[in-house]
Order: structure tokens, then C-alpha cells, then sequence
């Protein structure tokens, strides 16, 4: 069949509406579309679940009071002293929060103008380094809450500062967890000031520590807002009141009077193992004030806030130094609803746990011990330190202005005691102190270290023993662990009771792990009764020797182990050794920061927290656990350690003209991280930074501590290959 071809003829109009009839369809315009769905119902800002009751907010001018110097300004914090408070036996809340700004802010500074407070850093130094600031104050709003679980018992300290200078278009937020057992504004110095200065949130946490005394002769408690009452009274508004009954309380001091309980020792939490929790708390904490602040108003439920600030449209940074350093890198491996977007931290205090397969190198010498657990390592510098102090390798002159005759002869009693127990072998003073700095070198602490062991010794090692041993078994304060308690010494070091006076000022000026603010450690068993542990005489050896007995108890709580014998402990000693080791077994770290971009910065001389220990091993085994992910950066400083503030101490020490602050890496931290995360802006590789200390007589200038480089020399760069973590000379 042949189809002819042509030009088609029209339909006629009925055959076509027929058509489109039969098919269904019209010859008319297409129905209309439908309508849009409803806009989303907005997200409701809600209170956190962990906020035990609502939070409070007082707003600062920025001129009579603010939010980072506590109206003070520069002026003010280089004051020899905090303002007297009106009524010195009942200062009120807002006294106690200046001059605990004051206390906390000195406290991990070198805050003298020479070691470069007020000229290359502090409140009036702008982010550009210049001193644009003036007095430094800043406006803005402080929220504070509790989070616990509503027995009181936990009551950890939440704070959110937000500047008036903060731009919710351009929002962040920034954490500050309390460095050591510091209260809610441990961290004002460090990330408080960076985070005020560029208009970020301060996200604060206490960690669970903080200043909580509890007296137990006058039942007296330090409260939430920082005064005193009765524990009746404060109730659940007190920082902390030991788990005792009254019965028991009455028979502890009828046993052991003017003892004092506090919080992070005794209150049966063991916090360290949630201070992750705790920072990842006063961010959602953050969060939340933030939207209450700047989220539209819901007109369906008035009273509410719609969400406007998430984690996906505000850049957040962890941060702090010490132990805040250390729940800042642990709130990023717990962090599963991506709220952190990058870590800045220096001298961490972080246990990364077993780290067999991996092996320490600086230059060519392999570090013989490394990632042991803090209890282990300090129980262990505790019985060799004061011994080592007196080895002519430490390079020190005994000052007798903080090293009194008493102590030197302690000294060498802690030696001669040591070499009768079988733990030292030479035949005189000088070799045995020679061989207990050989022990801790041996035992990670870098050689130099050996100059601090003496400062280190005096303020710090026993406390940390008595603290964190107390806290990982969770004993109670009558438990009297190892024959220690806490209380107010005479100068002869016996037992006194509390002055009020002093206890008034304890949320301002104490650190919260004594020895703090005339509460001392003692030595319950001392020959003679009980007596300040620098005092004490041991009961074996007879001899004033800082209680080696004690120590010795100290060591095998943590090692499950008499040092003496190397026999296993057992009855009572094995039970608590038990519960300490479980309790260590908490709080060790993972190091699997899943990609997060970091920056962790220590200063090779840390003899608190040493480096072989903590930021070394954590890196090392992050790079490990993460391997080709891991976006992790070390840098470490040289002559620099862990007390900024003891720089400040000048002469007395010495450490003025040995070791530069280390602050000034912890804000170029925070300054490398925020430009990584805002602009892309490369982190330079591991490095080791090399510095140069002043002068006696001379002001700090910045070519003592320079910038670590873009791109370090072979001979600066920290690498890892084959599990080898190799740190140049």
C-alpha cells in the first residue's frame, strides 16, 4: 500500500473535544498546582536535660565590672594583691568573683610587664598583637548552671560568657574547662581571654572539681555562688558536702579534729573520667544560651526561642591548657553529634593509656619509659624527687627564702631512708641523689626536667599523689588513705583549727587541691602525732624524711604492689589497690580524634606533666589509631614548662632566666586553628620550636619565642614513621 504525502488537514473542532474527552482530558488551561507545604514548625530551644534548675545571667557593662577582668582591667590584675573585700568575714558573691578572676587569672600567667604580660599579651593586646585593648575590659552577658543528676552530689559548674562584640553571623564558640582543680574561671587567662577578645562564646566547665571544701568541725561548705554556710543551709547549692552522716562526722572529728574534706579528693566521683562530658556539656550549655539571646521569638508558644545557632552554621574550638587541655582532647574522641570543629590545646595533662607498640625517640637516644598513667608516675617521682632535688645535675641552689634548712635535711633523710629500704644502692649523699635523678630520668622525665624536680617537690607532686589516688578509688575523707588528711598547720606543722577569715576567701584564692589557701596536707601517722607532711617522720625509719612511709603506701595503692618487697598486696591495701587501679582504668584516653584538625603544644621542660608521658605518647599513638586520617599537629617548645606563673616568681626561683612563657604558643594556637577552620589556612607540620630566654634584668621580647615555622628544616620536623615517634634533639 502507498501512503501519499501532503500537508495533514485539520481536525474539525468536535472531533477534537471528542478526543480529548474520551482520553480524559480538556482543551482548557492546566489545573493550577497545588499549594506549597507548610513551612517547617520551627525548632524549639530547650533547655538541657543535665541543667539542674535555670541558669542564671547577669549582664557587665564593660566598665565598672566585665566579663574578663572582673572590672579591674590590666591595672588592676598587675596589682600585688586582689581589692580587700568590705567585710572580710562575709565578702559578698560579686567580691568573690573578682578576686577569684584576680587569683585565677595570675595563676597560669607570668604576670610580671618583663616576662611580657600587658606588652605581648593580655587584656589590652589586641588580636594582632598590638596593645590597642586599653584596660582590656569586656561587655557582655554570664549565665551560670549546674549540671548534676539531682542529688547535688555532682553539681559541676557550667558558665557561658558571651561578649556584647559577639556576631551571630559570624558565631563561635570556644571552651574553657578549669586548668588543674581550678573553679568555674580557671580558665579565664587562657581561653577566656582569647575567646572574649574575638567576640567568641567561652564555653566553661569546673570538670567536677573546683574549690569544695567541706569543714567538717563547723559543718561550714563553700557555695555555688563562692560564699560560706552550713551544709544544712547551702544543701544543694553547695559546691560539696562529703558523704558522711553527722553520727559519722562527730566520731571522724572526736578521732581526728579540724579536718577538712575536698571535692575533687573526696567526693567519690572520680571526675576526671567525665571531664570529656563535662566540655561537651557546656557547649550544648552554649548552644543554648545563644539561641535564647538571638532566636526569633515563636509566636505559637510564647516564651519560646526558635534555634537559630547549631553546630553546623558556628565554628567551635576546644580548647584550655593542663588538665582543661586534656578534657578539651577528650570531649573531641567523645564528641558523636560533631559539635567540635577543631582542638587547640597546650600542655594537655591526657593519659593515652597502653601504648606498647610504640616507641619514643629525641635524636638518637630511645626514651626508655613512656604512657604510664598519671598516678603511677607522680606516686613514683614522689618517693625519689626530694632525694633528686640535692643532685649537683639539677644545676640548683637551694633558697632558703622557699626551701628552708628543715626541708633540705628531709632531703637527705629521704635519701638515707631509701638506701636502707634497698631502693637506692650508693654509699654516699651525693651518689644517692645522683642515682634517684637517674631514676626519674630513666622513668621518662627528659634531663631537662632535672632543674624543676625541687620547685616541682614543693608545690605540687605530693598533692597531686594524695588528690588523684583519693579520687580513682573514691574514698571517702574518713578513710584517712594511707594515714593523710587535710587541715589547717601551724608553722611547727601541727594541726589548727580553720580561721574563718581564710575560709571566706577560699572560692577566690584557693585552687582547689591543697595545699591551698592554709589548707595543708598531714601526715596522720607522723612519729609523735600528726604533722604537715613536709614535717612528718616516718615511723619506720625514724627520721623527718616528708613521710616516705606515706608514699611508699601511696605507690602501691597504684601499682597493686609493695615497692620494697615487690610482693603483692593483700586484706584492706589489695581491696583500695583494686578500686585506685579501676578508677585510673577510667580515665585513659583513646587518642582517636577521627579527622578532627589539632593542635597540641607542650613545652619539652614539663616536669608536671612530662612529655614522654602525656602530649608525646598521646600524639604518638593518635598517629597510631588514626593513622593516614589523623590531622593532629605537635609542637613542642624548649625551655618552656608547665607554671607560667612561677616564671613570675623572679630570683627566688630562678626560672625567669631558664624558660620563656608558654602562653604565647597557646594563643598562636588558638590564632592557627581559627584561621584553619575559617580561610583554609594549612597547619604547619609537627616541629619543634626553639626559643631563647631573657636575660637577667631584661623584658621578654618576641624574638625570645619565636613563630613556628610554615614549613620546619629537617632538623626542626617531628615525624613518625614504623610506630617510631621521633622528636629532634
Amino acid at each position: 500500500m502507498t501512503v501519499k504525502s501532503g500537508p495533514l488537514k485539520p481536525v474539525p473542532a468536535l472531533l477534537a473535544a471528542l478526543f480529548l474527552s474520551a482520553c480524559g482530558g480538556s482543551d482548557d488551561a492546566p489545573p493550577p498546582p497545588p499549594p506549597p507545604p507548610p513551612p517547617p514548625a520551627p525548632v524549639v530551644n530547650t533547655l538541657p536535660g543535665f541543667v539542674a534548675g535555670a541558669p542564671s545571667e547577669v549582664a557587665y557593662n564593660g566598665t565598672s565590672d566585665d566579663l574578663l577582668t572582673g572590672g579591674l582591667g590590666k591595672t588592676g590584675l598587675l596589682a600585688a594583691a586582689a581589692p580587700a573585700f568590705a567585710n572580710p568575714l562575709a565578702p559578698t558573691a560579686a567580691e568573690v568573683r573578682r578576686n577569684a578572676i584576680f587569683t585565677n587569672y595570675r595563676a597560669v600567667l607570668d604576670y610580671t610587664s618583663g616576662g611580657g604580660f600587658t606588652r605581648l599579651y593580655g587584656p589590652n593586646i589586641d588580636a594582632s598583637g598590638n596593645d590597642t585593648l586599653g584596660e582590656g575590659k569586656v561587655a557582655g552577658t554570664e549565665h551560670i548552671a549546674v549540671a548534676d543528676d539531682g542529688t547535688g552530689r555532682q553539681n559541676v559548674v557550667l558558665m557561658v560568657q558571651v561578649p556584647a562584640s559577639f556576631d551571630v553571623k559570624n558565631p563561635c564558640i570556644v571552651t574553657g574547662t578549669s586548668s588543674g582543680s581550678r573553679g568555674i574561671y580557671g580558665a579565664i587567662g587562657s581561653s577566656g581571654e582569647w575567646g572574649l577578645k574575638k567576640g567568641c562564646a567561652v564555653a566553661y566547665a569546673d570538670k567536677g572539681s573546683g574549690n569544695g571544701l567541706h569543714d567538717l568541725m563547723s559543718d561550714q561548705v563553700i557555695q555555688l555562688d563562692g560564699t560560706m554556710a552550713t551544709a544544712t543551709v547551702a544543701a544543694k547549692k553547695a559546691h560539696f558536702k562529703a558523704d558522711v552522716s553527722d553520727g559519722e562526722r562527730g566520731a571522724f572529728n572526736a578521732a581526728f579534729p579540724n579536718r577538712v574534706a575536698y571535692k575533687h579528693a573526696h567526693s567519690q566521683q572520680n571526675p576526671e573520667k567525665d571531664w570529656g562530658r563535662d566540655t561537651l556539656r557546656a557547649v550544648k550549655l552554649a548552644f543554648y544560651v545563644l539561641n535564647e539571646k538571638y532566636g526569633a521569638a515563636i509566636a505559637a508558644q510564647p516564651g519560646k526561642k526558635e534555634v537559630l545557632l547549631t553546630p553546623a552554621n558556628t565554628l567551635v574550638i576546644a580548647s584550655s591548657i593542663s588538665n582543661g587541655a586534656g578534657a578539651a582532647l577528650l570531649a573531641a574522641e567523645q564528641d558523636t553529634e560533631g559539635l567540635i570543629d577543631g582542638v587547640a590545646v597546650t600542655e594537655p595533662q591526657i593519659q593515652p593509656g597502653a601504648n606498647a607498640s610504640l616507641t619514643i625517640k629525641q635524636g638518637t637516644a630511645t626514651v626508655a619509659t613512656h604512657s604510664k598513667p598519671l598516678a603511677d608516675y607522680f606516686s613514683y617521682e614522689n618517693i625519689y624527687q626530694p632525694c633528686a632535688a640535692l643532685s649537683a645535675q639539677s644545676g640548683l641552689s637551694l633558697n632558703p627564702a622557699f626551701w628552708p634548712a628543715a626541708y633540705t635535711a628531709s632531703s637527705q633523710n629521704r635519701c638515707a631512708a631509701l638506701k636502707a629500704r634497698g631502693l637506692l644502692t650508693g654509699a654516699t649523699l651525693a651518689e644517692q641523689a645522683d642515682e634517684a635523678l637517674a631514676k626519674l630520668n630513666s622513668y621518662g622525665w627528659q634531663a631537662e626536667t632535672n632543674y624543676l624536680h625541687q620547685s616541682h617537690f614543693r608545690f605540687a607532686t605530693n598533692s597531686i599523689v594524695y588528690t588523684y589516688v583519693n579520687a580513682a578509688g573514691r574514698f571517702k575523707v574518713t578513710d584517712n588513705v594511707c594515714g593523710y588528711s587535710l587541715a589547717n598547720t601551724t608553722a611547727t606543722g601541727d594541726v589548727t583549727a580553720q580561721l574563718a577569715a581564710v575560709q571566706a576567701t577560699l572560692f577566690s584564692n584557693g585552687n582547689g587541691v591543697p595545699p591551698t589557701s592554709g589548707v595543708n596536707i598531714v601526715y596522720n601517722d607522723s612519729v609523735g602525732g600528726a604533722k604537715l607532711d613536709f614535717l612528718a617522720t616516718s615511723p619506720i625509719s625514724g627520721t623527718a624524711d616528708f613521710g616516705l612511709d606515706g608514699a611508699l603506701c601511696m605507690r602501691a595503692l597504684v601499682t597493686g604492689k609493695d615497692e620494697v618487697t615487690g610482693r603483692a598486696l593483700f586484706g584492706t591495701m589489695k581491696a583500695w589497690s583494686d578500686r585506685v587501679m579501676a578508677g585510673i582504668a577510667e580515665v585513659q584516653a583513646t587518642a582517636k580524634l577521627r579527622a578532627v584538625p589539632t593542635i597540641i603544644v607542650a613545652g619539652r621542660n614539663d616536669t608536671l606533666i612530662p612529655v614522654n608521658h602525656a602530649s608525646r605518647a598521646y600524639y604518638g599513638k593518635n598517629q597510631i589509631v588514626d593513622a593516614a586520617t589523623s590531622k593532629v599537629r605537635y609542637y613542642e617548645v624548649t625551655n618552656a614548662q608547665h607554671f607560667d606563673s612561677f616564671i613570675a616568681f623572679g630570683a627566688l626561683l630562678g626560672y625567669e632566666t631558664r624558660y620563656v612563657p608558654l602562653h604565647m604558643y597557646f594563643v598562636r594556637a588558638l590564632d592557627q586553628m581559627y584561621a584553619h577552620l575559617k580561610s583554609g589556612t594549612a597547619l604547619p607540620a609537627s616541629q619543634v620550636v626553639r626559643t631563647t630566654p631573657r636575660a637577667a634584668g631584661a623584658a621578654l621580647a618576641a624574638t625570645n619565642v619565636p613563630v613556628w615555622a610554615a614549613t620546619p628544616g629537617a632538623a626542626d620536623t617531628i615525624n613518625f614513621s614504623s610506630n617510631t615517634l621521633n622528636v629532634p634533639e
